[in-house]
């Protein structure tokens, strides 16, 4: 399928993999519909999208954690921006890496709200006029952590096992209409993912990634591009992809 021209949405679009999808639909010559939180790096990415190919380029501020403000947003696009063809849910994060009983409840509502509820209430809002125009794709960023929980990991983990079924359940829910459901579940992706986890701690994020190879946000989005790209019967469920340092979110090879 070509995207020339096709209206693609990502949220949680201004840094890491969304960032990088942005640019790679940009290449493919897609218009493209960003939101994030910090919209003047939205912002600042116009000109640069453009000149890779990017036929258009709308962004707004927007909180998944909102549903009120997803559902406005959404519903105050111009006309020109309403036809959606592909979301990508990328809007997540992690936050604290601590034993179950010693966690931050403050941490886990931020991860439950964003990693879940943001998603129900991305996907709520736009699939229905995907399901009534007769077209469209959904791709959710899960993760490696929502096979195999890891120590330490258990309310992170938690979400993207959520993830995953509320993936699944939406594939079964729009059986009998052309709309596709996919999964891109990365393993470990060198970004601001373990700077935000650990709060800003720059130190303990750098030993994260020490001694191997991650994989980068630019491949986590060639896979994204890739599945969105597929001739239009064919629905890929889940791609499930890491580094070569890395088997599984428990096993790591570091040099």
């Amino acid at each position: 399928m070509k995207l020339t021209g096709s209206i693609v949405f990502v949220t949680g679009a201004s840094a890491g993999i969304g960032e990088a999808c942005a640019f790679a639909f940009a290449r493919e010559g897609a218009r493209l519909l960003l939101a994030a939180r910090r919209v003047e790096r939205l912002e600042a990415m116009r000109a640069k999208l453009m000149d890779a190919g990017a036929q258009d380029v709308h962004a707004f501020g927007l909180d998944v954690r909102d549903n009120a403000a997803v559902q406005k947003a959404i519903a105050d696009l111009p006309d020109v921006w309403r036809a959606i063809d592909v979301l990508v849910n990328n809007a997540g994060l992690s936050r604290g890496l601590d034993k179950l009983y010693e966690g931050k409840p403050e941490d886990w509502e931020e991860m439950i709200d964003t990693n879940v509820k943001g998603l129900l209430y991305v996907t709520r809002a736009v699939v229905p006029e995907m399901v009534e125009r007769g077209r469209g794709h959904v791709i959710s960023l899960g993760s490696t952590a929502g096979e195999i929980t890891y120590p330490k990991g258990a309310v992170y983990c938690a979400t993207k096992a959520a993830e995953r079924a509320i993936n699944d359940g939406l594939r079964q829910d729009v059986l009998g209409t052309p709309v596709r459901v996919t999964s891109v579940d990365p393993g470990m992706v060198e970004t601001d993912f373990s700077l935000v986890r650990f709060h800003g701690d720059e130190t303990r994020a750098a030993k994260v990634y020490q001694g191997l190879i991650p994989l980068k946000p630019e491949d986590v989005a060639d896979a994204i591009v890739w599945a969105a790209t597929r001739p239009a019967h064919v629905n890929i469920a889940r791609v499930v992809m890491t580094t070569i340092d890395q088997a599984n979110s428990l096993m790591f090879h570091r040099s």
